[in-house]
C-alpha cells in the first residue's frame, strides 16, 4: 500500500546542509497499524507529513497503491490525501466557533458530498462514536478527551483508507488517552490502516509494528506481539 525508497530530506544551513531524514525504506501493508517512535528532533513528525502527502519537498520515492507520489504535482498529491488519507493531532484542531456536528461536518463539504448524505453521515458518525447528545456543544464545552474523540471521528467520516496521528494521546491524561487508543485499535480492526508517532511505549503497545528513529535514520523496525 505505503511504500518510501531511500527517502530523504534536508534543509539548507550555514552553507551546508542539516539532514532531518536520511535513507528511509518502509513498507506498510494496508490494514498495519504502525508507531514511530524516537527522541524530539529525530524526524517523526517530518516522515509523517511526507506520508501524508502535507510535505513534497524530499528526494527518493514515495509509492501509495502503485501511485507515484514523489512525481506527483500539488494538486494531484492534495486529491489522493483528501481520497485516502485522515488526520489526527496532538491539539486536536477543532474550529471552537463551530459545533461538535458542524466539526464533523466540514471534511464532507471538502469533498463536495450532498447535503443530504452530508447529514446520514453525521449521524452516523455521532451514534458510532456515542456523541449524539454532545453534538450542539462547542469543543470549548468538552474535556479534553471528548475533543480528541471528536477530532478522531472526523479524522474517519470520509472513511480514508490511511489514519495518520502525531501524537493522538499527548494533550490528554492516561486515562483519557487510552480510551483514545481503544478507538484507534478499534478502527483498524475494521480495516483502516494507522500510522501514528508518540513518545508513550504505552501508546505503541496498541500497534502491531514499531518503527524507532534516531537522527533521521530508521534505527529499528519490528513487529509487536
Amino acid at each position: 500500500m505505503i511504500r518510501l525508497q531511500n527517502v530523504e530530506k534536508s534543509y539548507p544551513y550555514k552553507g551546508g546542509q542539516t539532514w532531518v531524514l536520511r535513507q528511509i525504506g518502509i513498507e506498510i501493508a494496508e490494514g498495519d497499524f504502525v508507531t514511530i517512535m524516537g527522541p524530539s528532533g529525530s524526524g517523526k513528525s517530518t516522515l509523517l507529513a511526507i506520508l501524508g502527502m502535507l510535505d513534497g519537498e524530499y528526494s527518493g520515492e514515495y509509492w501509495f497503491d502503485d501511485k507515484p507520489v514523489h512525481k506527483a504535482s500539488v494538486k494531484e498529491r492534495g486529491k489522493l490525501n483528501k481520497e485516502n488519507i485522515g488526520f489526527v493531532f496532538q491539539h486536536f484542531h477543532l474550529l471552537d466557533d463551530l459545533t461538535v456536528y458542524e466539526n464533523l461536518e466540514i471534511p464532507l463539504s471538502y469533498r463536495d458530498v450532498a447535503r443530504k448524505e452530508r447529514e446520514a453521515r453525521v449521524a452516523e458518525i455521532l451514534d458510532r462514536f456515542q456523541m449524539v447528545g454532545k453534538k450542539d456543544l462547542y469543543p470549548t464545552q468538552l474535556s479534553g478527551g471528548q475533543q480528541q474523540q471528536v477530532a478522531v471521528a472526523r479524522a474517519v467520516i470520509a472513511n480514508p483508507r490511511v489514519v495518520l496521528a502525531d501524537e493522538p494521546t499527548g494533550s490528554l491524561h492516561w486515562s483519557q488517552g487510552e480510551e483514545i487508543m481503544k478507538l484507534l485499535k478499534g478502527l483498524n480492526e475494521q480495516g483502516t490502516t494507522i500510522v501514528q508517532v508518540s513518545h508513550d511505549e504505552r501508546v505503541a503497545a496498541f500497534g502491531r509494528r514499531l518503527i524507532e528513529l534516531g537522527d533521521g535514520w530508521i534505527s529499528a523496525d519490528r513487529r509487536l506481539g
